[in-house]
């Protein structure tokens, strides 16, 4: 039976592999990830496997453990939004996604230890998302509800977002900040969720 850890506190990441059934610990990176890629798809899974690393290098000590690690990124003609620094940072961002359609990337690294030898594989998914416009009444009342300040992007699709939600066309639990359908077929094609080895 392979031990899975999640390296990151996101509770709705948390709550999407609980919700597919998986049996996890979590363990949050701690460290201030560097993103050096400007192509969102290669900055979510750099990203995504600075998190692993930093959980795998302390935790990784036998065969039958596999870290899992994930970033989430809002990407809106190459303009990279992760989470707002204020206030007047997450207005900016929803007043450029309004009435618009834009990306969002998630990136997942898995590390896992075969015969004493470390590895790793990184993938990232990408679902479009379209917003209503928003009045900008609209905006700072939902900026006051303080949901914006931890999301990628300025909004959670989960939350009072979903009132603006126009359309998706892709994984709607990549855009909450885990896909986590492309992240079991990844795990159970290793057999880290072969129900023989548990």
């Amino acid at each position: 039976m392979y031990d899975i850890i999640l390296a990151s506190g996101s509770p709705r990441r948390k709550e999407l592999l609980e919700q597919i059934g998986l049996a996890f610990q979590v363990i949050p990176a701690q460290g201030e990830e560097k993103g050096t890629k400007e192509n969102p798809a290669e900055l979510v899974q750099e990203l995504s496997y600075q998190k692993a690393l930093e959980i795998a290098e302390g935790k990784l000590k036998d065969d039958h453990t596999v870290i899992i690690g994930a970033d989430t990124v809002v990407s809106y003609w190459g303009n990279v939004m992760g989470k707002p620094v204020d206030e007047a940072d997450a207005k900016r961002m929803l007043l450029l996604l309004q009435n618009q359609t834009h990306q969002v990337y998630t990136g997942v690294t898995l590390f896992w230890l075969e015969n004493g030898i470390r590895h790793h594989v990184s993938f990232n998914e990408c679902t479009d998302v379209t917003v209503y416009p928003m009045e900008e009444k609209q905006i700072q009342d939902y900026i006051e509800s303080g949901e914006p300040m931890d999301k990628a992007g300025a909004y959670g699709i989960q939350g009072r977002f979903a009132a603006y939600i126009q359309a998706i066309c892709g994984d709607y639990t990549n855009v909450v900040g885990l896909p986590v359908g492309r992240l079991y077929q990844e795990l159970y094609k290793r057999k880290f969720v072969d129900k023989e080895r548990s």
